[in-house]
């Protein structure tokens, strides 16, 4: 059973196409119906955010050109996935009169939509580098431009995350504008039904409290997993790295403007060899017993799997509704009605508790029209974060969009706290494609060990093509 499930994992790698590095994302689709009716800001809380910034000496200025034009696979603008207008962009329209024209385009066809319209002269003005694969590729390329000219990272607005953007510097600027480190890259969903039924204290209790670290995660998965029961552990494709990223060491670095591969640090080694022993006590769900080789997050929901490791998107959306296509969706239709997320579990010899964090990140592209638009929409989001009574409204959002609780709220803020005191920022495929696959690979990359492959092995496979590969990189 064992050396099968090895060579399905394989196989079955091929066919995964992820939406976001680290911990999944979603994937656009060629339709543009939404699946819920678009719901824009009501004009009281639109009225009293336009107050709120015109209020705040931060923004300044005005700009000529009001449209920025947006390609990618998500609609900054109300989209029909329940979000009403975000703040900060009611900030960018109240305050500059801005508008933000989105470029639709499937997640897999970025590039290639991006390098089209940059040969046609559209003018798309920026991109999403959250999902950590356009830097420092995109700028290699020359589809990206330094933004140093359009934002002053020593203002009031950028000053707090002026380390982050400086530490990612790549040869003539900043390439990323990063306007905030965010927690959500990947946090354990789980049921507290099932929790309680299994004796354990909840893992939101165990988080307030210290006490939620590999060693009780192991336990736990130890005490619920029954195969034969159909009882299943830790499911998903995305827990590999999101674990790894507890050490505080990412497989691939940046230091002092050069990328760095840290895959023989002896901190990878140990997260790597704890991931095999979880492998072989079965406490990973894929491919064990009949579970098969697709993930099932509707198992939190029906009691059959304790932890779901995801990106908080996948609870960025209605919590139980029923579309106009007549189908009943949400998040709690999947995870059930009592679920709750908590970050991936601290390291208990890590120096501090890291988690994955995502970059919000965005980079202005080659020959765009209106850069200068950008930098005012980027600003507008800078403000929805510093300033607190904004900051509010956009938490309430959340709890009336999409039927969050304020425990989940504060559970999310924490963990973006986490993420801006101790980032761990991996560039694994920022790079090239093929070192991405090299490394994502359940076969002999980082995810191979979680699915019965020694470390040991995959390293000695992996090691120097991918040194080659850094080194081209940095020698561009």
């Amino acid at each position: 059973m064992r050396n099968a499930k090895r060579i399905l994992a394989a196989l079955f790698a091929c066919t995964l196409c992820f939406g976001a590095v680290g911990c999944g994302g979603s994937a656009a689709t060629s339709s543009s119906e939404p699946d819920f009716e678009i719901k824009e800001m009501d004009s009281a809380t639109r009225e009293e955010v336009a107050s709120l910034a015109a209020a705040d000496e931060r923004l300044t200025g005005d700009i000529e050109n009001k449209t920025i034009k947006w390609l990618s696979d998500w609609d900054i603008n109300p989209d029909g996935t329940g979000k009403s207008t975000p703040t900060d962009l009611a900030i960018f329209q109240e305050r500059y009169g801005g508008n933000v024209e989105w470029y639709q385009c499937l997640y897999a066809e970025r590039y290639d939509k991006l390098a089209t319209y940059i040969n046609s002269s559209e003018g798309i003005d920026f991109f999403y580098a959250g999902n950590f694969d356009a830097f420092p590729k995109g700028a290699i390329r020359g589809m990206f431009v330094p933004f140093d000219d359009y934002i002053d990272l020593d203002g009031p607005l950028w000053e707090d995350v002026k380390d982050i953007n400086d530490s990612i510097t790549w040869k003539d600027g900043h390439y990323m504008a990063v306007v905030q480190m965010t927690g959500d890259n990947c946090a354990v969903v789980y049921n507290r039904d099932t929790v309680e039924e299994l004796g354990f204290d909840d893992p939101a209790e165990m988080f307030e409290n210290g006490e939620w670290t590999w060693d009780v995660f192991e336990e736990m998965l130890e005490a619920f997993v029954n195969v034969e029961e159909q009882k299943f552990g830790l499911d998903g494709w995305w827990f590999e790295s999101a674990l790894s990223a507890t050490v505080g060491v990412p497989y691939v670095g940046l230091e002092d403007g050069k990328l760095v591969s840290n895959l023989t640090n002896g901190d990878i080694e140990r997260v790597q060899n704890w991931l095999y022993d979880m492998y072989n006590k079965d406490l990973i769900a894929i491919g064990v017993g009949d579970f098969g080789w697709t993930a099932k997050p509707e198992y939190i929901g029906e009691g059959k799997e304790l932890f779901y490791p995801i990106g908080l998107w996948g609870l960025y959306g209605v919590a139980n509704e029923t579309n106009l296509k007549g189908v009943q969706t949400g998040w709690q239709v999947t995870y059930g009605q009592n679920c709750m997320f908590v970050p991936m579990p601290r390291d208990p010899e890590a120096d501090a508790y890291y988690i994955p964090a995502n970059m919000e990140s965005y980079c202005f592209v080659k020959d765009g029209q209106n850069p200068e638009g950008v930098a005012k929409y980027l600003d507008c989001k800078r403000l929805a974060m510093l300033n607190d009574d904004i900051r509010a409204i956009a938490d309430q959002q959340f709890i009336d969009d999409y039927s969050w609780t304020q425990e989940m709220i504060d559970m999310k803020n924490t963990m973006d706290e986490m993420a801006m005191e101790n980032p761990v920022i991996d560039f694994k495929n920022g790079i090239t494609t093929d070192l991405f696959d090299m490394l994502d690979s359940s076969e002999y990359g980082v995810r191979a060990p979680g699915k019965g492959t020694p470390w040991n092995e995959c390293l000695g496979q992996i090691k120097e093509p991918v040194q080659t590969m850094i080194d081209d990189a940095n020698n561009s």
